[in-house]
């Protein structure tokens, strides 16, 4: 079993950077695909980006492209998602959840993730 927890949630202004964490327990970290997603209220839960197991591949929701960032670090079992230039529309608590599966490429279909966190709440003002 794989737990994540994510941390770096908060409420800033819109234009303002903001980067999430999300730990994960355990030793097969490195194999994992890694993939953020997010939910606003009264909205389903949709895609942000993902992560390959090597890092060597990622992938990005079309409205945050050039604007976020995931990178990894798998000596502290640690993926980040780096926001910038954040959006009153990028409001919504922000999920991280894990690939087992060894991919080139990681998929954007949440039922593809077997390992989620808990969530942290992102809030942007205008």
């Amino acid at each position: 079993q794989v737990q994540l927890a994510e941390s770096g949630g908060g409420s800033v202004q819109a234009g303002a950077s903001l980067r999430l964490s999300c730990v994960a327990s355990g030793r097969a970290f490195s194999r994992y695909g890694m993939g953020w997603f997010r939910q606003a209220p009264g909205k389903e839960r949709e895609f942000v980006g993902a992560i390959n197991w090597s890092g060597a591949s990622t992938d990005f929701l079309d409205s945050v492209k050039g604007r976020f960032s995931i990178s990894r670090d798998n000596a502290k079992n640690t993926v980040y998602l780096q926001m910038d230039s954040l959006r009153p529309e990028d409001t919504a608590v922000y999920y991280c959840a894990a690939d087992r599966d060894l991919r080139v490429v990681v998929p954007r279909d949440s039922k593809a993730y077997e390992y989620w966190g808990q969530g942290t709440q992102v809030t942007v003002s205008s």
